[in-house]
């Protein structure tokens, strides 16, 4: 079995080569790319049985990998390896694609292998990677997958009233006057969330979710007041873009 690892940190990519080597012995070749083109590239030259796939990557995003190859084509099985998971997450466990978080660990390695390994004798990896590409696309994933001091914390978005910037950390605000501050700068929850209807960016330090938009004020500036009292500062270049969402709401 020939395997490639797809990963833009060289520390993670040595260290699973490491693993790999040590405690898989069924896989006789290991080819390591830095990004997802130059994966591609190792895929389509070689014979390839199983693809640990980075999901955050610069440039094109592993979950990119359906852009590049025809479904109908791929032969191998992927295994989607991530230091942060976010609400894709749950696509892959519904749709029986496994996945590993970093740091990663050498018995959930041997694990992935073995499950892989199984599906590809069993010729599953057409029907799988066609359940995942649909749950990728669906909108019942509504959860957010946090990073937390002793693993993954699964937070509905409806639960979340808005996101404020600290530095390199986000400060989420949530129901019940929960607050949590999470190792992610606030562009990284904005790029997954903003797509979302409810999630709007008025300032750049916050995003709100608009469905607990309670009150517009406009004294010494505008601002939002949501459900929760927290007053949200809105931009002057996004004053009139925030007013024509409102007036649309009606």
């Amino acid at each position: 079995m020939k395997v490639v690892i797809i990963d833009d940190e060289s520390k993670a990519r040595s260290l699973l080569h490491t693993i790999i080597s040590e405690y898989c012995s069924e896989i006789e070749e290991i080819f390591q790319a830095e990004n997802l083109l130059k994966g591609i590239e190792i895929i389509k030259k070689e014979d390839i049985s199983i693809v640990f796939l980075d999901i955050e990557m610069p440039q094109h995003s592993g979950l990119q990998l359906f852009e590049f190859l025809d479904i109908n084509d791929i032969t191998f099985e992927v295994i989607f390896t991530t230091a942060y998971s976010d609400y894709a997450i749950q696509a892959f466990e519904f749709s029986a694609i496994d996945y590993l978080l970093k740091p990663l660990r050498p018995n959930k390695v041997k694990e992935a292998v073995e499950k892989a390994k199984k599906a590809l004798e069993q010729n599953q990896v057409q029907q799988r990677l066609t359940e995942l590409k649909k749950a990728l696309s669906s909108e019942k994933f509504n959860k957010l997958a946090l990073p937390v001091e002793d693993g993954v914390l699964f937070v509905k978005l409806e639960d979340i009233f808005l996101l404020e910037a600290d530095s390199m950390y986000t400060q989420f605000y949530l129901k019940n006057d929960k607050k949590m501050l999470i190792s992610k700068p606030l562009k990284y929850f904005t790029d997954l969330l903003e797509s979302k209807d409810m999630f709007y960016k008025p300032h750049r330090s916050y995003l709100v979710n608009l469905q607990y938009l309670q009150k517009l004020v406009k004294k010494e500036g505008t601002y939002i007041e949501l459900e929760n009292k927290f007053l949200v500062p809105v931009s002057k270049d996004k004053k009139d873009e925030l007013l024509k969402i409102i007036s649309e709401l009606n």
